[in-house]
């Protein structure tokens, strides 16, 4: 049983947020992030898009393709539109051997939007969400017939935010939908992380270890406040810098032998938060509670 660690550049190249990280580059963050000692990187849209070129540039900066998010819009595409609309990438994580594709509910999200209080975000009854479970259902089936698993991202200003989103929508899909694990959204979101982890371990393809900063996101919640206002006041840190217990959420990990990537994903303001050293931190307390839980990383 053994992970790997990997990373999203969101810290040094924000692609919501592209003013916050305009002094770094992604070259920079893919050459730090390996020398801290991550293996793998998720696709950055300042990244090539094609699939020789994307492939060409990690390998230049010697780091793997650990995954990568999706823009779903399932609520408005038919089931032969959203496998147009995401077939390229499809093809291309297949051909770069990427672990999954990090798909999440775009169409009617209210994350991208800083005058939109997350409080605000669009919300689904258990049975439109059953019903929405069904067509993501087959979509992954779709996915993973090509040899791409879908991962689904529960996110804050979208209609998968909260446990009780997350238990509806695995209650009623099939297995072909996988989950990623997010601990920073899903106590963002108001859920219980162990809990959750505990209840869903067999479906889980993914893990995002982000940290949260309690006040900042009481702060959001009471003054309606966007997930962008969230971000820019530093409501996300990397593991060992919050509140959440990643020695528990390892060790839980362990006990399910889970063995795939463990992704840090902490955008912040790098005036307050530089990457590399934030970066760090977070490999480092990774690096702790994976050895105490008896987690071998690759």
């Amino acid at each position: 049983m053994s992970v790997k660690i990997g990373i999203s550049p969101i810290a040094w190249q924000n692609d919501d947020l592209p003013e916050l990280t305009k002094d770094y580059t992604m070259e920079q963050a893919l050459q730090e992030a390996r020398e801290i000692g991550y293996t793998g990187v998720e696709r950055g849209q300042r990244m090539p898009h094609d699939t020789e070129g994307l492939k060409a540039y990690l390998e230049s900066a010697k780091i793997e393709l650990c995954g990568g998010w999706c823009s779903g819009n399932s609520l408005l595409n038919n089931f032969s539109e959203e496998c147009e609309a995401i077939s390229q990438q499809v093809d291309q994580f297949v051909e770069l051997s990427s672990p999954c594709i990090v798909y999440a509910e775009c169409s009617n999200t209210v994350q991208g939007e800083i005058q939109t209080p997350v409080n605000s975000r669009p919300k689904l009854t258990r049975d439109e969400i059953s019903s929405y479970a069904l067509k993501i259902s087959e979509l992954a089936k779709w996915c993973a017939d090509k040899g791409m698993p879908m991962a689904y991202h529960h996110h804050m200003g979208s209609i998968i935010e909260t446990e009780d989103d997350v238990n509806w929508l695995m209650d009623a899909s099939s297995r072909d939908l996988n989950l990623c694990f997010d601990t920073g959204h899903l106590l963002f979101g108001g859920g219980d992380v162990m809990a959750t982890l505990d209840r869903w371990g067999d479906r889980i393809h993914h893990v995002h270890y982000k940290d949260i900063r309690p006040s900042i996101v009481e702060d959001v919640r009471k003054n309606n406040k966007s997930f962008l206002d969230a971000v820019i006041a530093g409501a996300f840190t990397v593991p060992g810098d919050g509140c959440i217990d990643f020695q528990a959420v390892s060790n839980s990990l362990a006990a399910m032998s889970y063995s795939g990537w463990i992704v840090v994903e902490a955008e912040q303001d790098p005036a307050k938060a530089p990457p590399y050293d934030y970066s760090k931190m977070g490999y480092d307390h990774i690096l702790k509670v994976c050895k105490k839980a008896d987690l071998l990383i690759n």
